[in-house]
């Protein structure tokens, strides 16, 4: 009898054994290392899931387009530098003038993707450009003197931008768009200098901005709702510091010149921007001064923000502006010198 017992007991073991050989062995993640005068193209092609891309410092020229889930490319800050290379028509990326793309559909978007630790100037376009993305995070990048914007996305959901330097490029430092349900995106502990704005939101909601150093900037934060549905808005505009962005950007076919904007709403509904250190922000454009909401360009109000607890002082021509007058708009508990109209401080 005691024999018998023992007989199902080492078969089961046998059959574990045998199991654990016939079973597909789970993908371990790789590194893949890149050297100076290697291509991070052919990295990024052979990376898997999970993989990591690890660049190290040098200047590699051309663009890099990642459409696999779990991808992460990283380097090593300010000496990992990637710039423009030779045009190459069959490269998507570099044709649209960009440096590192991630690329889905809304259908089926890339997801889990990170960047970080990297830098990416002179693109014609953006330095890092998402579109029909899940969860891209770009961490402690520098992107600065890029034709267009410094780290941007579209039409993509839970974005983490995070601890990055954007300086010097053409239109936004920082730019999300299109993302009429950003399921708690976050543009937060960012640099933005130089930039015309330090962030633009166009057509967004549901979306965080908080903890941003913007100086320097035509404007400080620029968010811009038109007449698509579901109304821009729904956002978090927190404890950001947003001084001085004194710097001038002529008018174009749409906006009157910019200068000495902190933060700007236009067409935006139903926002809470509190808590912000908002000084020395000085112009004479319609959307000059400290927090400044104005009606949007496509013709809809500026309403039902509230707009509460920040510290808005020295800003020309008033540190409140509420120039919307089909508007209805919340102020309390500012600290501010003047308002249009009267009454807000």
């Amino acid at each position: 009898m005691h024999a018998q017992r023992l007989l199902p007991l080492a078969c089961a073991t046998v059959l574990t054994a045998l199991g654990s050989v016939l079973a597909p062995a789970a993908h371990a993640d790789t590194r893949h290392v890149v050297h100076p005068g290697e291509s991070i193209q052919a990295a990024v092609d052979a990376a898997a899931p999970g993989d990591i891309v690890d660049v190290l410092p040098g200047t590699y020229p051309g663009s890099v387009t990642i459409a696999t889930d779990g991808v992460t490319i990283r380097g090593r800050g300010e000496r990992t530098v990637i710039t423009p290379g030779e045009v190459d028509a069959a490269n998507v990326c570099a044709a649209a003038g960009h440096g590192i793309c991630v690329t889905g559909t809304e259908e089926d978007p890339v997801s889990e993707v990170r960047i970080q630790s990297l830098t990416v100037t002179g693109f014609g376009k953006t330095g890092v450009m998402g579109s029909g993305t899940e969860h891209m995070v770009v961490r402690r990048v520098f992107a600065h003197d890029n034709g267009e914007h410094g780290i941007g996305q579209e039409k993509s959901t839970r974005a983490e931008f995070t601890d990055n330097t954007a300086d010097d490029n053409a239109q936004a430092g920082l730019f999300l768009a299109d993302t009429a349900d950003a399921m708690g995106a976050s543009i937060a502990r960012n640099h933005a200098s130089g930039n015309r704005l330090g962030v633009l939101i166009r057509r967004g909601r549901m979306l965080a901005i908080e903890y941003n150093e913007l100086t320097g900037n035509c404007a400080g934060v620029f968010i811009v709702g038109d007449e698509t549905q579901p109304v821009a808005g729904a956002l978090a505009i927190r404890h950001n510091r947003i001084d001085e962005n004194n710097k001038y950007c002529e008018a174009n076919s749409r906006l009157a010149y910019i200068q000495g904007s902190g933060i700007v709403l236009t067409g935006a509904q139903e926002t809470q921007v509190s808590d912000n250190q908002v000084r020395d922000n000085r112009g004479e454009s319609p959307m000059s001064g400290g927090i400044v909401m104005v009606p949007s360009f496509a013709g809809g109000p500026t309403t039902n923000n509230v707009i509460s607890d920040n510290v808005v002082q020295r800003n020309e021509p008033a540190d409140l502006a509420n120039r919307d007058a089909a508007a209805d708009n919340t102020f309390t508990a500012n600290v501010c010198g003047r308002s249009e109209p009267a009454g807000h401080c």
